[in-house]
């Protein structure tokens, strides 16, 4: 079954529990089922012009579809629609959602900590920033250049001085002209990105420490995509060792809606230090009344946000717990194999070039040509040939400054690559079929 169905017999169930728990007189209500029918079935019509996010087959764009419980859970909160702002609207949700921002903090080796869930990764970054910016007003976010965007943007939203810092080879921030713009002692937070969302690259994170104690500034990991490989233990030595001082962070965000198997959106912020909580505090004549407990509206700058997220975040960590050596990780896993094997296979081919040996689970490759610009039209050709051959790749902009000692010449500013997101643990069964795929399309 190509949409999984069975979750759907399960949500009956559970909403027949819902509503017993209610002891209140029915009410009458009454909708035009036969229109509504020929809507939806309009609507799933219009649906299909989608591409197959949900298929192993679809190797492109970070789409990772949400578990079953995970949809179920979701759904099933909608018919009470909570809004995890203040207790009065989300009395059963709220304290779910703290307990799964406890259970992902725990992750990170965070016993005491702030935070919540978000919208997505862009309202997470943007809450870390602006408590940075409230801590050192007057100084710099410095990023690396193959940062998400989103941290150039939020930092002009919030008027704070934004600077890049250049990539090497590998897509990860340069330590030497960090350590440059360091020493002019106007920086007061570097970003460090736990997997970039072109070419997975996670930032070196040990050495960046050492720098915050020489020059003292706040490290804030933006983990939204790569976080959660913090629970697999098939990475490379130097990635792992990455990971495993993400305790010792300032902020962090992580995605659950990325690799946490969630529907969009879900994202969180978490602090290391809960006297970051003294930036929110703020009033409101009509919410915070009907409890004694933390309101998250209290420390969030987000109003309104959908309690059905941390339902369905909830459900999934019940039945798939976020710890190492778990079924949650061992998926994980199975993905960091795929792109491994991916990348051994065009790295001996006669026809495809690896840009980068992957650090997670993205994989990015060209073909091979004389200069960049006979490679970057392949590439463009190969991306529509393999759609029609129903293996669904993305495209990515490669600076062409990075290379050296390369056997073609460079004639154009960027390399526009392939890029493959095996982001699926089916992926790893799947990866001869892609291979096979791959060939067909030459």
């Amino acid at each position: 079954m190509k949409l999984e169905r069975e979750s759907i017999t399960l949500l009956i169930k559970a909403l027949e529990k819902l509503e017993s728990g209610f002891n209140l007189p029915d009410m009458e209500q009454t909708f035009d089922t036969d229109k509504m029918e020929e809507v939806i079935l309009q609507t799933a019509e219009k649906m299909q012009n989608n591409y197959p996010y949900f298929h192993p087959l679809f190797v492109g764009q970070m789409l990772k579809p949400p578990h079953p419980i995970a949809k179920a859970a979701y759904m099933l909160a909608m018919w009470i629609n909570p809004n995890n702002h203040a207790m009065d609207g989300s009395k059963a949700s709220s304290p779910m959602e703290k307990e799964v921002v406890a259970d992902l903090a725990g992750m990170f080796g965070w016993t005491t900590h702030l935070g919540h869930l978000t919208s997505g990764g862009t309202m997470a970054n943007l809450e870390a920033l602006w408590v940075a910016g409230n801590i050192h007003p007057d100084k710099k976010i410095i990023a690396s250049d193959q940062a998400h965007y989103t941290h150039e943007r939020i930092s002009e939203v919030l008027k704070l001085k934004f600077e890049k810092v250049e990539s090497d080879q590998q897509g990860r921030l340069d330590l030497d002209v960090l350590e440059k713009k360091l020493k002019k002692g106007d920086v007061g937070t570097v970003v460090c990105t736990m997997g970039t969302t072109g070419l997975g690259a996670v930032d070196p994170l040990v050495e960046v420490l050492e720098l915050q104690k020489k020059y003292s500034f706040r490290i804030h990991a933006d983990a939204a995509y790569g976080g959660y490989f913090r629970l697999v233990d098939n990475l490379e030595t130097d990635t792992q060792k990455k990971y495993a001082h993400l305790n010792q962070v300032d902020s962090l965000v992580i995605d659950p809606h990325k690799q946490g198997l969630q529907p969009y959106g879900c994202g969180c912020v978490l602090f290391q230090d809960p006297e970051v909580a003294k930036h929110y505090i703020h009033d409101s004549p009509y919410t915070y009344f009907t409890s004694d407990e933390l309101h998250l509206g209290e420390i969030s700058l987000e109003c309104s946000r959908a309690g059905a997220s941390a339902v369905g975040l909830w459900a999934t960590h019940q039945l798939l717990p976020p710890v190492l050596h778990g079924e949650f990780s061992k998926d994980l896993k199975k993905s960091r194999n795929a792109s491994v094997a991916l990348y051994k296979k065009l790295l001996g081919s006669d026809h495809f070039l690896p840009v980068v040996a992957p650090e997670t689970d993205i994989v990015a490759w060209t073909l091979k040509g004389s200069s960049t610009s006979e490679m970057s039209g392949k590439a463009q050709q190969f991306f529509t040939k393999a759609e029609e051959n129903h293996l669904y790749l993305s495209l990515y902009k490669y600076p062409t400054s990075k290379f050296e000692n390369v056997d073609f010449n460079i004639d154009s500013e960027y390399l526009i690559c392939l890029r493959s997101s095996l982001m699926k643990p089916e992926h790893e069964d799947w990866l001869e079929e892609i291979w096979t795929r791959l060939q067909q399309s030459l």
